[in-house]
């Protein structure tokens, strides 16, 4: 199997964060408090100032990142992968604490959001990897930890054939002082079925 691990510096903030510094391998990312990414709908708030490090993302391939969800304490809290198509059309998907437990999390813009999410208090203080891949006009948003095996969180439509951006994100609407390590950010081979489970390396 075909997989490009991505060095960190090979992206480019659409929103640079707080701080963010390489530790080994990993990258830890301290996003702002505030930001966020959400387009209008039920709040009416429009937010697109989160912390993402995106680079091209070429629809023949899957988009997959992992990060440590030991410091995912408070309401909000969050991180995963960005879909990144333009100012109106984005797809933000991983996990957020809602309810006092992680729950896997996407938001799907097409000039406004909507919001799904799964409750998975299993998942607590593991490692979590997000995946993103087109099959047809749709992305197929699949997570999974060490412990537990891929989970399909949605099935979401994004037609765009070219023009993608994707990779890591972090945000942290109510408070300061997160942070979030990442560590890993791969491109590699896409779906070929919603039914199959991709491998896990």
């Amino acid at each position: 199997m075909t997989r490009k691990r991505m060095d960190w510096e090979a992206g480019s903030w659409l929103n640079a964060p707080l701080a963010a510094r390489r530790e080994g391998g990993s990258l830890k990312v301290a996003p702002e408090k505030g930001r966020d990414f959400w387009k209008k709908t039920l709040y009416g708030f429009e937010f697109e100032d989160g912390a993402a490090l995106l680079a091209e993302w070429d629809p023949e391939t899957a988009v997959e990142v992992t990060f440590q969800l030991s410091s995912f304490t408070e309401l909000y809290d969050q991180a995963g992968i960005l879909l990144y198509h333009g100012p109106a059309q984005w797809i933000k998907t991983g996990i957020e604490i809602n309810d006092g437990i992680p729950q896997l999390s996407a938001v799907v813009t097409d000039g406004y959001s909507d919001w799904s999410l799964a409750a998975v208090p299993e998942w607590v203080g593991e490692e979590v990897t997000l995946r993103a891949s087109i099959l047809k006009d749709a992305v197929i948003l699949r997570a999974r930890t060490a412990h537990h095996a891929w989970r399909t969180i949605r099935v979401a439509r994004f037609p765009y054939a070219a023009g993608n951006q994707a990779g890591p994100f972090a945000c942290a609407p109510t408070r300061e002082g997160f942070e979030v390590t990442f560590s890993r950010w791969d491109f590699t081979e896409r779906d070929e079925d919603l039914h199959t489970d991709p491998p896990t390396e």
